[in-house]
């Protein structure tokens, strides 16, 4: 069954260009009608789909009138930053609210979502761009930065994006000045409580010198400056000798590791016992059979030209060798021989290596035993001269220390004071540019567009994209006819599926009647849906041009 099915399979011939013209003609109205259709929804679409208009204003950060290297700002966050600040602020709700409340936006929206997903809506449609050099002139470039607003209604649109650059304008300033003018209040305060600490340790002072007049000791700075350097040299010997001790605890412990290792090797020596031969015989057997485990581990990893698997083979060769040899010997002298220990020479010059390197060794820790020593007969040296310079101090006054403690709280005092007098003038001198508006500010340098023509909908890329989507359906509909219908159309086809000669073809004979009924029927149906279309096609380019108006 399976092979009268495949007899009875035919391959359909391949169509030409005047085929796929035939099949256009006979399924004309299936391709036409996806066309219609879909063009005209897409035309109905395109017009109903309100307009989108986008306002644009471009904003120019104008740097500070005076420069910066002689009145440093307060403000030092960068300028992407506070434009993200401020775009935050101006977008939260407060301001998004009074906005559309002003303008009346969104409608329809308003009246049935909540006033959150109206605010979201029109955060999508705020667009505000990065800060990016702009070239004016050959020399001359600026910073600025892009506002945008999308909306139905031009106007509309160019009323809101005004407003938006005057909040950011606006907020700018006070952003700036609020920063400005909370930095120099900070350091006023700091700078108020540095005066009084200043004056309350001056009070001390001033008491301490009129009780102790003629007892002060200013000449005793000069021991106080020895003694500190003799503190740091104790410390530094300390040091020395912490690093000392430490290198030779590495000394002793790699001493001990080589007299480990000589000791083993001592200890574990290859010895020939001439009249035992078998202990030595086993001993090359366990040698052998060690090396040909080896040799089967590395056979299994490598290829026999491996030159580890090659040394072990020599390895193994030799011992075997080895082992015939003393078994040859043992075989000519049975007699009893007494025991000799003998020691290979690679074992005998590890060890004399060994030794002298233990030899070495022991001079370094002798060594560093004689520098502590020398190290801490300077300790000790310094020490006493330490000793000898504080008996000195406390023969002095008890006074003296706390002049000097008092001294070093002033110069503290003085210099803190000193330092927030200079930044809290600069700090007033950068909030009273700021106050005068002459520090950074935003300045509008293109006012919002009046947009002329919509963004949106793009209704020519819309009607040609449903122009084509109608046709390629229409297409696909026709194919997919032609490919269910088997029947022969042409000659072409008879010739091709019968193999036979057509000496003549009768043309198909219809009813007149029959024939007019289904042309009339045909003209009214497109009649009909040429109407409809011009219809939703003319309604949809009235209502758009009517809301327009």
């Amino acid at each position: 069954m399976q092979a009268g099915s495949n007899n009875l399979t035919v391959v359909r011939r391949t169509l030409d260009l005047e085929d796929y013209i035939d099949v256009a003609r006979r399924h004309r109205s299936w391709i036409v009608a996806p066309v219609l259709a879909s063009l005209v929804l897409s035309v109905v679409v395109a017009f109903l789909w309100p307009d989108t208009y986008v306002s644009t204003a471009v904003i120019r950060v104008v740097p500070p009138q005076v420069p910066e290297r002689y009145v440093p700002t307060n403000v030092n966050t960068e300028l992407s930053q506070r434009i993200n600040s401020m775009a935050q602020a101006i977008l939260s709700r407060g301001p998004l609210t009074s906005i559309i409340e002003t303008y009346g936006l969104y409608p329809r929206e308003r009246s049935r979502l909540p006033m959150e997903d109206v605010l979201e809506k029109m955060r999508k449609v705020i667009r505000i761009g990065s800060v990016r050099t702009i070239q004016m002139t050959r020399s001359n470039q600026i910073s600025a930065f892009q506002v945008a607003f999308s909306y139905q209604n031009r106007h509309l649109a160019q009323k809101v994006t005004a407003d938006v650059v005057s909040r950011f304008i606006t907020e700018n300033t006070r952003e700036r000045a609020n920063q400005s003018a909370m930095t120099t209040q900070f350091l006023k305060d700091q700078w108020q409580a540095a005066k009084s600490d200043l004056e309350a340790v001056e009070q001390r002072l001033t008491e301490f010198r009129l009780q102790n007049a003629g007892r002060l000791p200013d000449q005793w700075l000069a021991n106080l400056t020895q003694l500190s350097a003799l503190e740091a040299r104790v410390s530094s010997l300390n040091g020395s000798v912490g690093r000392a001790k430490q290198e030779k605890l590495l000394v002793e412990s790699e001493l001990r590791i080589q007299l480990e290792r000589l000791e083993q090797l001592k200890n574990t020596a290859d010895p020939v016992v001439a009249g035992a031969p078998n202990e030595r015989l086993a001993r090359m057997e366990r040698d052998i059979q060690q090396l040909e485990r080896v040799l089967t581990s590395l056979q299994e990893h490598y290829k026999p030209n491996h030159p580890d698997v090659q040394r072990v083979q020599a390895q193994l060769a030799s011992a075997r060798r080895e082992r015939e040899e003393l078994l040859k010997k043992q075989e000519s002298t049975p007699e009893e021989k007494p025991q000799v220990t003998l020691i290979s020479p690679a074992r005998a010059g590890e060890m004399r290596n060994l030794a002298v390197s233990i030899q070495r060794l022991q001079a370094q820790a002798r060594a560093k035993d004689l520098e502590i020593e020398g190290y801490l007969r300077d300790i000790e040296a310094t020490n006493r001269r330490i000793q000898a310079s504080q008996t000195r101090f406390e023969g002095l006054p008890v006074s003296e220390q706390q002049y000097i403690q008092l001294q070093r709280e002033r110069d503290l005092a003085q210099k803190r004071f000193d330092d927030l007098n200079l930044k809290m003038t600069q700090s007033e001198l950068a909030t009273d540019l700021e106050n005068r508006k002459q520090g950074e500010t935003l300045e509008l340098l293109e006012s919002a567009s009046l947009p002329e023509k919509p963004t949106d909908p793009k209704r020519s890329i819309i009607i040609a994209i449903g122009a084509l989507v109608g046709l390629a359906l229409g297409a696909g509909l026709a194919l997919a006819r032609e490919m269910k219908d088997a029947s022969l159309k042409n000659l072409k086809d008879v010739r091709a599926y019968t193999q036979l000669v057509v000496l003549g073809s009768v043309p198909l004979l219809e009813n007149d009647l029959v024939v007019q009924r289904r042309r009339r029927l045909a003209w009214l149906a497109w009649a009909t849906a040429s109407v409809i279309s011009a219809v939703a096609i003319s309604g949809s380019i009235f209502y758009y041009y009517a809301t327009k108006l």
